[in-house]
C-alpha cells in the first residue's frame, strides 16, 4: 500500500519501507506465481530444477555441475513467507522473493547449488509431513537439519572428493552453521543476514521462542576450525549486527569474521553487491 511517495510492503509478515526499484521487484513477485519467478530467472543462470527425496521431506533444489573436479558452493534459502503478520502463520512459506535463489543466480561459479528450506516450492501434496511448525517454531528441528544434510549430501556426490562452500541467507544461515557443524567436508562458511542467535532475536522482537529448534550460536565452538565470514546490514533491524558478532565471540579462535554493511538491510537485494563480496575469501587467520 502507499502513503505519499512512500510503499509499505509485507515481506514474511513484517512490514518494510521500500522504495523505487526494490519495492517494484517485491511488488511485481507478489503478483507472480512463486514457483514460477524462481524457474525463470534460475534458467536464465543455467540452473537446473530438481527435487531430492530425504527421510522426512522432497526438498526443492536448483543446481549447475558443470566441473565435477571444482569445489561445490551450495546457497540455503532464508525462512520465506513463514508468517503472514505478526500472530499469523502463513499456509505456504514459499518466498515471493527468493533471496538466496538470487545470491546463487549472482555467482558464477561452475558448481552452484541452491537448496530451498523444506515446504517451500515442493508441492504439499508431496511433503506429507509439511505442517505450519516446521516453518515457525520448528523451522530448525533436528529433522529439518537432518533433511538439509541429507541433500547437501547428495549433491556432494556429483563432485566426488571436493570440498563445500556453503552459504545461508537469514534463517539459512542457521541452518548453514548447523549443517557444518555435522559434516568434515566444508572448507567454507558464508552468512548473509544470518539469524545465528534466533533465542536472541526472538527476545529481541518480543515474540514466542522455539524450544523444539536448535539454535546456531550453540554449535559455534564446533564449528569455530572452518573459514567463515558473516555479512550484516548495518540497517538490518530485523537481525541486527550484534547477533553475528555475538556468534563470532562465541566461536572463538581465527577462523570467524563479521563484515557489517553499510546501506543494507535485511531484505535488501544482497545479490548486487554479492560478487564483490564473493571477493572477500573467509581465512583462518593462523593460516590453518
Amino acid at each position: 500500500m502507499r502513503l505519499g511517495s512512500i510503499t509499505f510492503c509485507s515481506i514474511g509478515g513484517l512490514v518494510l519501507w521500500l522504495t523505487g526499484v526494490a519495492c517494484l521487484a517485491f511488488a511485481l513477485a507478489g503478483c507472480a506465481n512463486p514457483n514460477t519467478h524462481a524457474d525463470a530467472i534460475a534458467q536464465a543462470a543455467h540452473l537446473q530444477r530438481a527435487e531430492v527425496a530425504t527421510d522426512s521431506f522432497v526438498l526443492t533444489s536448483f543446481y549447475r555441475i558443470a566441473r565435477p573436479d571444482q569445489p561445490l558452493t551450495i546457497y540455503i534459502e532464508g525462512d520465506g513467507l513463514a508468517w503472514r503478520n505478526r500472530h499469523e502463520p502463513s499456509d505456504d512459506p514459499t518466498p515471493h522473493i527468493a533471496l538466496g535463489l538470487t545470491l546463487a543466480i549472482a555467482d558464477e561459479s561452475a558448481n552452484v547449488v541452491y537448496l530451498a528450506r523444506p515446504c517451500q516450492f515442493t508441492p504439499m501434496a508431496e511433503n506429507p509431513r509439511c505442517a505450519v511448525t516446521y516453518w515457525t517454531d520448528k523451522r530448525f528441528a533436528v529433522e529439518v537439519v537432518d533433511a538439509m544434510d541429507q541433500e547437501v549430501s547428495h549433491y556432494a556426490a556429483r563432485t566426488p572428493g571436493q570440498k563445500i562452500n556453503l552459504v545461508g541467507y537469514s534463517g539459512g544461515g542457521a541452518v548453514a552453521v548447523l549443517v557444518a557443524a555435522r559434516r568434515h567436508d566444508v572448507a567454507s562458511l558464508r552468512t548473509v543476514a544470518g539469524n545465528l542467535d534466533h533465542v536472541e532475536v526472538n527476545r529481541l522482537h518480543q515474540v514466542s521462542p522455539m524450544p523444539d529448534s536448535l539454535n546456531a550460536i550453540d554449535v559455534a565452538t564446533q564449528v569455530a576450525m572452518i573459514a567463515q565470514m558473516h555479512f550484516s546490514g548495518a540497517d538490518d533491524d530485523i537481525v541486527p549486527p550484534a547477533i553475528a558478532q555475538h556468534f563470532a565471540a562465541a566461536a572463538g579462535g581465527h577462523c570467524t569474521q563479521t563484515m557489517t554493511v553499510k546501506g543494507m538491510s535485511h531484505e535488501s537485494d544482497w545479490s548486487v553487491l554479492w560478487p564483490k563480496l564473493l571477493m572477500q575469501i573467509p581465512a583462518c587467520s593462523n593460516g590453518k
